[in-house]
């Protein structure tokens, strides 16, 4: 979170058992309110899988606790997708039943398993087969995509940047080279498409995509996600991300068939704000 820490006041807190570091919150305060994390992808509480639910009820009552007392009524979490866990994590949505708690956000985030299987469908295939003719997987060219395609098309479209700068995303790259990946689409002398993965250990998440505004003729971007399905089928998942574009997360049915054309499908990515006070509930949840 270095790069970007003049933008956020930091509030990230530890918790420990008797010296021992049980879990973590990444958040940042804006105000009188507390959020995990905004400039975080996504949010929640970080603990190890050898935690007891008794545990678990007691570090997310404790931090509640603490929070309030620091003057903060609410608490706004980002939920991460649980493909992103590494085990069988499902203990937060329990605690929800439990604690005051409201749905601020619903957004519909797009999910591809079973890559042993993958089939994309027939409108897919034909695109594929055609860009296959004249297009080759490149790993190289990431500046050019930034500014003559992503950053062209993002502004054209929406009129917005991208949220990562060419300069940032180059320097987390060069810090982490396993876990950020650029791949293009090149016909001869000329970049047609591009995407950024971010890569964890069961996920391969496309980051940022786009191509030419001839991709459709051409079939770039089909090509290309198809090309890195393959390239990483070993993953549990590929991640494409959200179907929104905009604020008010309403689903664009055009980005949406297109994702579900690979064969990927829909699973809900929540914002909850949660009432700090809330905390003392979980002292009663258990006999």
């Amino acid at each position: 979170m270095e790069y970007h820490s003049d933008r956020f006041e930091d509030f990230s807190l530890l918790v420990f058992k008797n010296e021992k570091l049980v879990a973590v919150l990444p958040a940042n305060r804006k105000g009188n309110q507390l959020f995990s994390h905004q400039g975080l992808s996504y949010g929640s509480f970080v603990i190890s899988k050898k935690t007891r639910i008794s545990d678990y009820f007691n570090i997310v009552s404790t931090l509640l606790k603490w929070i309030n007392t620091e003057g903060f009524l609410e608490l706004t979490i980002k939920q991460l997708p649980f493909i992103y866990n590494k085990n069988l994590a499902e203990e937060f949505e329990y605690v929800l039943g439990e604690i005051d708690y409201s749905l601020v956000a619903n957004n519909s985030y797009y999910v591809l398993d079973n890559l042993k299987e993958y089939k994309p469908n027939r409108n897919r295939t034909r695109a594929i087969k055609k860009a296959q003719k004249q297009m080759e997987l490149v790993n190289s060219g990431m500046d050019l995509f930034w500014e003559s395609i992503l950053t062209k098309n993002l502004k054209d479209k929406f009129g917005v940047k991208p949220v990562h700068t060419y300069s940032e995303i180059d320097a987390l790259q060069s810090k982490f080279p396993n876990e950020i990946k650029f791949y293009g689409a090149k016909e001869g002398a000329v970049l047609h498409a591009g995407v950024v993965l971010f890569i964890t250990e069961n996920v391969v998440h496309f980051q940022y995509s786009s191509g030419k505004e001839d991709r459709d003729e051409t079939g770039a971007l089909d090509f290309l996600f198809d090309a890195i399905i393959k390239k990483y089928s070993n993953y549990k998942y590929i991640s494409f991300g959200s179907s929104a574009t905009d604020d008010t997360l309403k689903i664009d049915s055009g980005l949406a068939y297109w994702k579900e054309s690979f064969g990927a499908y829909l699973m809900p990515q929540r914002t909850y704000t949660i009432k700090t006070n809330s905390g003392t509930n979980l002292e009663r949840a258990f006999k």
